[in-house]
């Protein structure tokens, strides 16, 4: 016959054929990945670094250029200041000199008058050729400079080399201007020296007049207002601004 019991026993004590297997330890599984978690943290120190160094190169590069730009507009900048000078400089010596060589002075003229005349002309023509020459030749020198290499920064080779120069030029022509409207003023009297005594009185008088008003006008608003403002050292109007 058979036997509950012993059946029953065997069915009991059989082991469970889906039973899950035991669990992994976790500090094994940590030994095994810790050598690919430092080679992954090392990696990326590599990679930060190599950026870092990229990244730098870049600003020094972005750095090398805004110097070059600022050293080419700082040279265009005096370039164009130097131009204005240097060009109306010798227009006003040029029209000088055409009075002088062109204008007939007639044979009664007065000495005095005659004499005024030839040096108020020529003193035109020598203050407007000082200034045209110094801002021409600063002109040749500030485009010699070299812009890349920059053997000192132009803020220091403008105040060191030109500067004064500059306004040495532009004194010249600052005082230029009023003798060359005196010039005018000596040629009425000369154009209308022939005429008689009313035209010649009215003529010579009213081009004097107009002088005398355009020198008072240049030296009560033009030259006191803008000519210490450029040149005077020390303000924000100086020719060398080293926050510029």
């Amino acid at each position: 016959g058979t036997d509950p019991a012993g059946l029953h026993c065997r069915v009991r004590c059989a082991p469970a054929v889906n039973s899950p297997p035991p669990p992994f330890p976790p500090h094994l599984l940590w030994t095994m990945f810790a050598p690919l978690a430092a080679g992954m943290e090392v990696c990326d120190m590599a990679w930060e670094v190599k950026c870092r160094e990229e990244d730098m190169k870049h600003r020094a590069v972005e750095n090398e250029r805004r110097l070059i730009d600022d050293a080419r507009r700082a040279v265009d900048e005096k370039s164009q200041q130097l131009k204005a000078l240097s060009h109306l400089s010798a227009l006003i010596a040029g029209f000088a000199m055409v009075v002088l060589v062109e204008i007939s002075i007639p044979a009664t003229f007065p000495g005095p008058l005659l004499l005024a005349f030839g040096v108020s002309a020529s003193s035109v023509i020598a203050m407007m050729l000082v200034s045209m020459l110094n801002a021409t030749l600063m002109l040749v020198a500030i485009n010699k400079y070299d812009c890349i290499r920059r053997e000192m920064p132009f803020v220091t080779f403008w105040r060191k080399r030109c500067e004064a120069d500059f306004v040495f030029a532009l004194r010249a022509f600052v005082l230029g201007v009023p003798v060359f409207i005196c010039v005018l003023g000596l040629v009425g009297w000369t154009v209308f020296w022939d005429r008689t005594t009313f035209y010649r009185m009215a003529g010579g008088s009213s081009v004097t007049a107009v002088a005398v008003a355009t020198v008072v006008f240049w030296f009560s608003h033009t030259e006191r207002k803008w000519v210490d403002w450029i040149v005077t050292t020390g303000n924000n109007a100086s020719m060398f601004n080293p926050d510029a």
